[in-house]
């Protein structure tokens, strides 16, 4: 079975100011760095619009309502310092929440093996009312809460690695004795969250934060020592990945010293738990990653290490 890719041109129609950078081009990076012939057997799909009710699995109706009646004719709103509303906004938040919960579909039905949604805006800091964190709606947490509502998935773990952590996903699940969310990022950095000592309400939490300078080698001993032993124990039904690859070493928002070697790295260590735990069903998310060219490099080595390259 092959790797799909989930990506929509409305995501592009989500704008941000100037020098912002959360921006469309992040988008247009990873497009042209997935048409090399060496991606040449992905299978590719539109993300369709998620369903009210599926975003509602996660985020109350008059919060969506909130979004959609904020989101401007014209011009751009701000939600809160760091994030933008436009008229192509709540469109492209429902591409992005949707191309998760097709890729779920895709993946827990066997159609193909895993999936990277390509999607904008990111989702994994916004909590249950708040947008925050260039989020809007938190796209692992509606695709988990679909698996386990159309699918009957009993355990869902969300791997995140994205540089920030992700207190909108923590804060979602803290009570849910159903989804085991693990994190590497760094601290202290922005949102603040994510001390080793948040677990959960049913230690189903589990955060292995880096100090600014840590690399490769601090990465993979978290990864060893702390996330893939309580991964392979809890043996999810289904794994999502909140990729996020502003943890390399170019990115200016943050100050860690990955290179894309250590994304392909940790991508095949979480597959060989799916392979043993849920027959290989991975779905991953793009979250962040800022600068250009390191985010290019790192998208190409996570999903060729997806396509088992």
């Amino acid at each position: 079975m092959t790797t799909l890719v989930v990506s929509h041109p409305q995501c592009l129609e989500h704008l941000t100011p100037f020098g912002h950078p959360e921006r469309p081009d992040r988008l247009r990076m990873i497009t042209h760095v997935l048409e090399h012939e060496r991606f040449s057997d992905l299978a590719r799909d539109e993300a369709p619009l998620v369903s009210i009710d599926a975003i509602a699995r996660v985020h109350p109706t008059d919060y969506i309502e909130r979004l959609d009646n904020a989101t401007p004719l014209l011009g751009l709103v701000q939600v809160d310092g760091d994030t933008t509303l436009s008229p192509g906004s709540f469109e492209a938040a429902r591409r992005s929440a949707g191309g998760g919960v097709f890729a779920v579909d895709e993946v827990m039905t066997g159609k193909v093996a895993n999936a990277f949604v390509s999607t904008r805006p990111p989702g994994h800091h916004a909590e249950t009312s708040t947008a925050m964190g260039f989020c809007m709606f938190n796209n692992a947490a509606i695709a988990a809460r679909h698996a386990r509502a159309v699918y009957g998935a009993e355990r869902v773990a969300i791997m995140d690695f994205d540089v920030h952590h992700g207190n909108g996903t923590q804060d979602i699940f803290w009570s849910d004795p159903s989804v085991m969310y693990l994190s590497t990022h760094e601290m202290p950095l922005y949102p603040g969250t994510g001390a080793a000592n948040e677990t959960g309400a049913y230690n189903q939490i589990v955060n292995a934060p880096l100090a600014a300078g840590d690399g490769g080698s601090e990465f993979r001993e978290a990864f060893d020592i702390v996330i893939l032993p309580r991964l392979r124990a809890w043996k999810p039904d289904l794994l999502i990945i909140s990729a996020g690859f502003d943890a390399h070493q170019r990115d200016p928002l943050a100050n860690i010293n990955l290179t894309e070697v250590d994304f392909a790295w940790a991508t095949k260590r979480l597959m060989e738990i799916a392979d043993e735990a849920c027959g290989g069903r991975v779905v991953s998310l793009l979250e962040g990653g800022y600068d250009l060219e390191g985010l290019g490099r790192s998208v190409a080595a996570h999903v060729m290490a997806l396509m088992r390259g």
